[in-house]
């Protein structure tokens, strides 16, 4: 074999070797495409669910958004409906106390409640302490009270309530504030009956003890307030 049949030879198998390569490359050259084209549609789905999230998450703000203004317009709504139907308030000069300076004169304060006159004794002027005998300035104070209730509330029912602070009945024959109450409130019964000539029939006797204060009882000013006899008028 000549110098040029083996130049031949070896030209051609280089050649079938050459397109062996080239063969075999094209599948790698593929696989890379592919796994860029997926990582490109992976890439654009993490995108696309991102977005959506967050349009959800927007979304949802604005339904708490609307439910809150909905909420609020239901409260404006019924407040203003509340309004619309809630009686017209009582003129101050319908409620107005008329002046009774006689009462003024002898220690003796009064007042409306819950529609009724209530005139209030206190025991700084009517007993001693744990006692229910009325001193000479309670009988003064209780006569100008008759000739008031004579005067002004002739036809009415009177309710006479005895009230007491919450310190214990200490020295005294009275076993508990409610004895003690219920004594001096007819104490006051008796001498308005008795010396004032209001009709008997005419009233009622009640003795609270220390359950029904007007002040606390956290110290001697307001524990005074609540040592009262009150004369409750219901005039209807």
């Amino acid at each position: 074999m000549n110098v040029n049949d083996v130049w031949t030879k070896t030209t051609g198998w280089l050649r079938s070797r050459g397109g062996l390569v080239a063969v075999c490359a094209l599948p790698m050259l593929g696989g890379c495409m592919t796994n860029r084209s997926h990582q490109a549609a992976m890439e654009d789905r993490d995108t696309e669910i991102r977005e959506l999230r967050e349009e959800r998450a927007n979304l949802k703000q604005q339904i708490e958004n609307l439910k809150a203004n909905l909420e609020t317009a239901h409260g404006e709504l019924a407040n203003a409906g509340a309004q619309m139907s809630a009686p017209a308030p009582v003129p101050a000069a319908e409620t107005r106390v008329e002046k009774i300076p006689e009462l003024d004169g002898v220690g003796v304060t009064y007042g409306m409640r819950d529609g009724n006159m209530v005139i209030s004794i206190p025991s700084s002027i009517t007993f001693a302490s744990g006692e229910a005998t009325l001193s000479k300035d309670g009988e003064k104070a209780l006569r100008e009270v008759a000739v008031q209730l004579k005067k002004k509330y002739g036809k009415a029912h009177y309710s006479i309530e005895g009230h007491t602070d919450s310190d214990p009945v200490k020295k005294s024959k009275y076993g508990s504030n409610r004895d003690l109450s219920i004594a001096r409130a007819r104490a006051v019964h008796t001498f308005l009956v008795v010396e004032c000539s209001v009709p008997d029939e005419r009233c009622i006797v009640v003795g609270h003890g220390e359950y029904s204060p007007v002040a606390s009882n956290s110290n001697e000013k307001d524990k005074s307030k609540n040592r009262r006899v009150e004369i409750v008028v219901h005039a209807k």
